[in-house]
């Protein structure tokens, strides 16, 4: 690891004015010792040989005590910054993060990056904070404070300049030495919370269908064992960490030491001042400061520095190839499947295989299938959030046909309006979930065109008894993923917020999944009026209802490793 890495500075750009500030107040804080060690000096050295009064001194006590209050406020103001500095950069690399993975799609974390990416994001990267607090502004004295002080000390004393750059090197080798040690540990400790994390997380995910199959507590000796082993690593990592602070504390007072004895030897024989003599043993512990708190702080630098070299990674991970061109006006254009095949991460099956079929504005196809045979897949391959192995989308227009390959997604998305079966519903008032509006002023429910816009769509999609239902209406609040409502209101709020927008191609998986025979009765006919307007609808169904709105019916079907090679 290395001890600044690159990559930090390229990726989160509030690290640099830090740098630069840090790299200021070294040198500041060089100036500030060097006077303070020349004043202290000159206050001892008279005092002591008698050729000065304690009188005397007042100056240049007023003087040390400015110097003092100096090095105070630079160390208030640099650690100040610090903390200013770690929660920037970990808000940046947050941000970053999230973005790149959503943008590497949902076959990138279906490959088992989901879970670990969101540990990453969230406890993973708190960790750069004691990078920043702790570690890096004595990495920066290192390369400011010490070389400066040196070059005082050796132009007042040279002997023991030369003592200190022999012996200064010692520290950073027993710092490697223990730095490798704390690096694994750290690697196995982010390792294991990463771990643990993912699994608590699939956990509560999963945790109404193991409750409802009476299972809710056979997962809690695995949590229980890689809660043990995040401890464990824990520990050890502060175990090292007491270790390495006491050998560094150490092999520092002995090079200390070994200025020391020089100088009272010289000092005894009159080769030496005693002005330079206090001079000297004032600075020479802060020669060795900087590189000795390095060490002291590398253990807890190297949780940091671990969570964002994994962060890195995934940043690093190139994105899927888009292309550039506007997509077509979807409201006119038709939708080509042609051969579509996708392979199912970790197994050579296709799902789906060899899939075709049109869309066309003003009417209902619907895939049907077994379950596990790809035609959420497909889906996601229509939305342009997943590449296929092969085959391809078409969009054909009075222009011609348009590879989805070559579409900018952005101008294809716009176009789709998408009920997944787990629709996504955040934290807000239900109005804002319908409007997908969460700034603060639309917490209020406006009267008018948009609230009677609002109640036909819900009455389409069985929502309007619902709001009826809710004490405050509109403005109920709600939590994520829809606390405060059942999984079929849910459903049936994400179906009411698509057929709210007027976006040309709707896209409903198993809208009526948790819907009873009355409501869901509700939604076919509001089905049927979609292809009425004039959009284009695509669903999943299972049910024979369901079916039946369609005009066309797709089956899919998916190839095995032994029908592929046959």
């Amino acid at each position: 690891m290395k001890p600044l890495d690159p990559r930090l500075l390229r990726h989160a750009k509030a690290a640099r004015p830090y740098i630069v500030l840090t790299a200021v107040f070294g040198v500041a804080t060089a100036g500030l010792v060097v006077a303070q060690a020349i004043l202290i000096a000159n206050i001892l050295g008279p005092l002591a040989q008698g050729t000065a009064q304690f009188t005397d001194m007042t100056g240049r006590l007023v003087a040390v005590l400015a110097v003092a209050g100096g090095r105070g406020i630079v160390g208030a103001v640099q650690e100040r910054y610090s903390h200013r500095a770690a929660t920037n950069v970990i808000a940046q690399l947050r941000g970053q993060l999230v973005r790149h993975a959503v943008a590497l799609g949902p076959r990138w974390r279906d490959e088992g990056q989901a879970a670990p990416t969101a540990a990453l994001t969230t406890r993973g990267l708190d960790a750069l904070d004691a990078y920043f607090a702790k570690y890096l502004p004595q990495l920066l004295l290192v390369t400011t404070l010490t070389p400066l002080l040196l070059v005082v000390v050796a132009v007042m004393d040279w002997i023991s300049a030369a003592i200190m750059a022999l012996t200064l090197p010692l520290v950073p080798i027993f710092m490697i030495l223990i730095g490798k040690t704390t690096a694994e540990i750290s690697a196995r400790r982010l390792s294991a919370m990463t771990t643990l994390g993912a699994r608590v997380l699939d956990l509560l995910s999963g945790l109404p269908t193991l409750k409802a199959l009476g299972r809710e507590t056979g997962p809690s000796a695995r949590v229980r064992e890689l809660s043990q082993a995040h401890a464990r690593s824990t520990f050890g990592t502060v175990r090292v960490a007491f270790l390495s602070g006491a050998a560094l504390e150490l092999v520092s007072t002995l090079s200390v030491a070994l200025v020391a004895v020089p100088i009272a030897m010289r000092l005894v024989f009159g080769d030496m001042s005693l002005i330079a003599a206090i001079a000297m043993l004032i600075m020479a512990p802060e020669v060795y400061f900087p590189i000795r708190a390095v060490g002291t702080h590398f253990h807890a630098s190297a949780n940091g520095m671990a969570a964002a070299d994994k962060a890195f990674r995934i940043l690093e991970t190139p994105l899927p190839e888009h292309g550039s061109k506007p997509a077509p006006d979807l409201s006119h254009a038709r939708i080509e499947v042609r051969q579509l095949s996708v392979k199912t991460p970790g197994r050579a099956t296709l799902t789906p295989s060899n899939l075709s079929f049109t869309l066309r504005p003003g009417s209902v196809t619907a895939l049907v299938g077994p379950n596990g045979v790809g035609k959420s897949t497909a889906l996601a391959v229509l939305l342009g959030l997943i590449t296929p192995d092969s085959g391809a989308v078409l969009a054909a227009d009075d222009a011609g046909p348009h590879d989805l390959r070559e579409i900018e997604p952005e101008s294809w998305w716009s176009q789709f309006a998408w009920v997944p079966t787990r629709p996504v519903l955040l934290p807000g008032t239900v109005w804002q979930n319908m409007t997908g509006d969460f700034s603060a002023t639309s917490a209020t429910v406006p009267a008018g065109s948009d609230l009677e816009a609002a109640s036909r769509a819900a009455s389409q999609a069985g929502f309007a008894a619902v709001v009826a239902s809710l004490p405050d209406g509109w403005a109920t609040v709600i939590g994520h993923g829809g606390v405060g409502l059942s999984v079929g209101q849910g459903q049936r709020l994400a179906l009411a917020r698509a057929l709210l927008g007027n976006r040309p191609v709707v896209v409903l998986d198993e809208p009526t999944a948790h819907l009873d025979a009355a409501t869901a009765a509700t939604v076919h006919g509001a089905i049927a009026d979609l292809a009425r307007q004039g959009r284009t609808v695509l669903l999943v169904a299972h049910q024979a209802a369901l079916v039946g709105v369609a005009d066309h019916v797709v089956e899919v079907t998916q190839a095995t490793p032994a029908e592929m090679t046959a």
